[in-house]
């Protein structure tokens, strides 16, 4: 079994102090290795308490901090409550921390309200896009990135605050990027503003250097300073494959069992790059683990990855059962947001799946690609955070060599329309010579601006329309999909779009089990909302359906997620109340399919496709080889001439997902000035 996978040692023990992050890992869980002592002990045990002096000092000193600290050392706990009790939240002020994920600013209020003795939403508190647990006496808020985006729209030098934290900045999302070049701009007008940068990697000096540049170009002194908090770091000792591995889920979980086999006590992580190669891996290891002669020992094969419901997201921190070894088999949210207790070995399959912006074909995609140097060296550290522990790496070390040194930024690799709508509500005129921290693509700017025209966002000069602009940059929603919501009014659908966005916002809506009788039956349950005019509005049949019934039973039954359908009910609420506020007007279609399928196409005209003669479908803008994804209601009906798709996802072949058939005339009546009756004909001649 294991004749194709064959590993040899790397000299030298590596250790984690120098490593840096995959800029796009995620943050769920911080595993509490202290949690059965009371609060106050657990406080004082975390790496941060030593220098909790060190940074109310330095905070006196500097106008900006660069923490840097590894996963788990209380960054993102410890260091609000420090300042609070320093007294930085006088006169009222509040202290804010931003985070990427909704899941991380809910989840560390909590918290932190609970090392507080207090009660969520009181003195600490979060604030999430549709979801606001705040009063007029929160003292520490947590939020993500766009939220404090939109509150500078009312406040632009955040006068409400006395500390903006930026958590996580070592992720280098593109709001995390777009918030640093605003507060550089706001630490010019207000000198008593003071902001930490907290990462998880050794990129300190550039950002440091970042904010350093608003006095350094004037002569001043430093205004931005550097602190590392010192964590616990176990030797890790690496392992190479002595030849590439054509499939590395099959390798990743021969390399599992060989390690059951051969290798003393201590749990599994492995890393693979999404949702169905985890699922395939644990099956396969369920299957395996049945064959395995272990007489003392058995496997218990465990998924994580962000899709999945909390509840199963926590069995990875569970105590397994006695004589039971933990094989958990992650995506890169398990790379350094989490640690989890008695990990010992890693396997890493070398890829990861991140998004891309094609500059080409003007799609947004999810592509699986060799990982980054940085992400290799913290995936191997997760063996070495609790013991000294094993790395496994399913690649060569002239490949780990040829590796790039991190992933590039965001910034660098998206879809800027979102961030050039951004700030523009935020009053950025000139967009182009905006102080970013990494400079985007010319290219990238252009295929934004392009967009938001073609939108009807901004004229011809870049200023945005009004209303339509204005408007636009007040919803929290992508462009495309804000433009429908505006467009919802006017064409007297707006209570059938708003529902149909709403479902977009939530993940795995579908329970899909990995195979047997439970498939079956979950593909015969969906079957029943599936209709030939796509996916939106088989969302949108389902959620009506869900408001008959509202309960847990109803949606095992037809095997549904209760949690996202209860989360989209909540957006759609708090959808409505923005439209209200918006002044757009709330109606319904009734049954008029056509009038709502030709709303989508007014917003989602840009992402349209059609069927070539080869049987598969070509992208409209940049003539891109794409397929119905397998999940889609539209996979097993007859092909439409035409279809519109809300993203791009990359695996073995390009796929859309989340369509909707539309007629080829709607686009020259809805987006004249984006499609010509020419360029269509031409694309019915390569059908």
């Amino acid at each position: 079994m294991f004749s194709k996978v064959k590993f040899i040692a790397l000299g030298d023990s590596w250790r984690e102090d120098k490593a840096d992050i995959d800029a796009h890992s995620s943050t769920q869980f911080i595993y509490n290795a202290h949690q059965s002592l009371a609060i106050d002990l657990q406080r004082q045990r975390l790496p941060i308490y030593k220098s909790r002096n060190s940074i109310i000092y330095l905070l006196e000193k500097f106008q900006t901090l660069v923490l840097i600290g590894e996963t788990g050392c209380g960054k993102s706990t410890q260091v609000p409550q420090y300042l609070l009790e320093a007294g930085w939240c006088k006169d009222g002020k509040i202290i804010g921390i931003t985070e990427p994920r909704r899941v991380a600013a809910t989840s560390l209020a909590s918290r932190v309200a609970d090392e507080r003795g207090c009660i969520l939403g009181t003195d600490v508190g979060y604030s999430i896009r549709f979801d606001d647990s705040t009063d007029n006496n929160t003292k520490i808020k947590y939020m993500t990135e766009g939220i404090l985006l939109r509150e500078m729209m009312g406040d632009p030098l955040l006068t409400k605050y006395s500390i903006i934290i930026l958590d996580e900045v070592h992720e280098r999302t593109l709001l995390t990027d777009i918030i640093m070049g605003l507060l550089k701009k706001i630490l010019k007008k207000r000198k008593s503003l003071r902001i930490i940068v907290s990462s998880a990697t050794v990129d300190a000096e550039e950002l440091r250097d970042f904010f350093n540049s608003n006095t350094r170009k004037y002569g001043g002194k430093d205004s931005a300073c550097i602190l590392s908090v010192e964590g616990r770091l176990y030797p890790v000792d690496i392992f190479y494959v002595t030849d590439a591995v054509p499939d590395y889920v099959k390798a990743v979980v021969e390399t599992a069992l060989k390690i059951h086999e051969t290798e003393k006590s201590g749990d599994i992580l492995a890393f693979l790059t999404g949702m169905d190669e985890v699922d395939r891996a644990v099956s396969l290891l369920h299957e395996h683990g049945k064959l395995v002669n272990v007489e003392k020992q058995k496997i218990m094969p465990l998924a994580m990855y962000g899709s999945l419901s909390n509840a199963d997201q926590l069995k990875v921190f569970w105590r397994a059962p006695k004589d039971t070894r933990k094989i958990i088999v992650a995506t890169n949210i398990a790379e350094t947001s989490i640690t989890i207790s008695n990990v010992a070995y890693v396997i890493d399959c070398g890829f990861a799946k991140i998004p891309w912006f094609d500059i080409e074909t003007h799609t947004n995609s999810l592509i699986i690609t060799p990982i980054s140097k940085a992400s290799a060296d913290q995936r191997a550290g997760r063996a070495g955070r609790i013991q000294a522990g094993k790395a496994y790496r399913l690649y060569t070390e002239k490949a780990y060599e040829d590796l790039s040194q991190c992933t590039p930024p965001q910034m660098q690799r998206s879809d800027l329309a979102p961030a050039i709508l951004q700030l523009k509500g935020l009053g950025i005129d000139n967009v182009l010579r905006f102080n970013f921290p990494s400079v985007p693509p010319s290219k990238n700017l252009l295929a934004g601006f392009e967009l938001l025209y073609a939108l009807g966002a901004i004229d011809y000069n870049g200023v945005l329309t009004n209303p339509v602009g204005i408007t636009m940059a007040e919803v929290p929603l992508e462009p495309v999909f804000a433009r429908c919501l505006i467009a919802s009014g006017e064409m007297n659908c707006s209570d059938e779009i708003t529902t149909i966005l709403s479902m977009l916002q939530v993940e795995n809506v579908f329970i899909r089990p990995g195979g047997g009788q439970a498939s079956i039956n979950a593909r015969i349950a969906h079957r029943k909302f599936e209709v030939e005019e796509g996916d939106l509005l088989m969302l949108l049949n389902i959620y009506t359906a869900y408001e008959k019934n509202k309960c847990h039973s109803w949606c095992q039954k037809h095997f549904l997620n209760f949690k996202a359908l209860k989360r989209a009910s909540e957006i759609r609420t708090q959808m409505r109340r923005l439209m209200e506020i918006l002044n757009i007007p709330l109606n319904s279609c009734e049954d008029d399919a056509t009038r709502l399928l030709k709303c989508i196409t007014a917003g989602m005209f840009p992402n349209a496709a059609y069927l070539h003669y080869t049987g598969g479908y070509k992208t409209f803008r940049g003539n891109e080889d794409v397929h119905i994804h397998p999940n889609s209601c539209l996979y097993t009906l007859q092909q439409p001439q035409w279809v519109l798709f809300c993203e791009i996802v990359q695996t073995n072949k390009i796929y859309m997902r989340e369509l909707t058939v539309i007629q080829s005339e709607w686009l020259l009546d809805l987006a004249p000035h984006f499609y010509q009756r020419t360029t269509l004909n031409s694309a019915y001649t390569r059908i």
